[in-house]
């Protein structure tokens, strides 16, 4: 054991504590966890559960779709689905069921397409190629309803097989 009191120890503690926040650039992070006090984060992660929800999912998508503004757009939609906001612990079944939903309806399948397209266009900075009803696709379209409802019918499948 040691020999010095619990006067002198918190004396030095509190020194030493000193020089370290003298060392240290105040951040608003700082100032926040100061407020809450000690302990405040005990047993809790510092990251929202939404967004750790949100962060499996953009995972998933990353290993599982080729890079793009496809995984993007979906992130998005599922980040402000009514379904991610009730089931933050299962957020790849989240994900199965809106990729479900939209391959369900046409409507749905092409405005997905369509903002993906637009998310395209703002990305490379050229204008996008949208889908027009009765005509083929532009052949430098890179997101048409077929591809777009392949690619999720594949990713539906990946995701099935990940629950087996």
């Amino acid at each position: 054991m040691s020999n010095a009191s619990p006067k002198t120890r918190s004396q030095a503690d509190a020194e030493l504590q000193k020089e370290i926040l003298r060392e240290r650039k105040f951040s608003l992070a700082e100032a926040i966890g100061r407020l809450a006090g000690p302990g405040s984060m005990k047993g809790a992660s510092p990251v929202a559960r939404k967004q750790q929800a949100e962060a499996e999912i953009d995972n998933y998508l990353r290993q599982h779709l080729s890079a793009g503004c496809l995984p993007v757009v979906i992130l998005r939609h599922v980040g402000a689905s009514e379904l991610l906001l009730n089931n933050f612990d299962q957020p790849l079944t989240v994900l199965a069921a809106c990729v479900q939903r939209v391959l369900g309806s046409a409507c749905l399948l092409k405005e997905l397409v369509r903002e993906t397209d637009v998310e395209w266009g703002r990305v490379y900075d050229e204008r996008p190629h949208f889908d027009k009803d009765g005509q083929p696709p532009h052949p430098d379209d890179p997101y048409t309803v077929e591809s777009v409802r392949a690619t999720l019918s594949r990713l539906l499948d990946t995701l099935a097989e990940g629950k087996r």
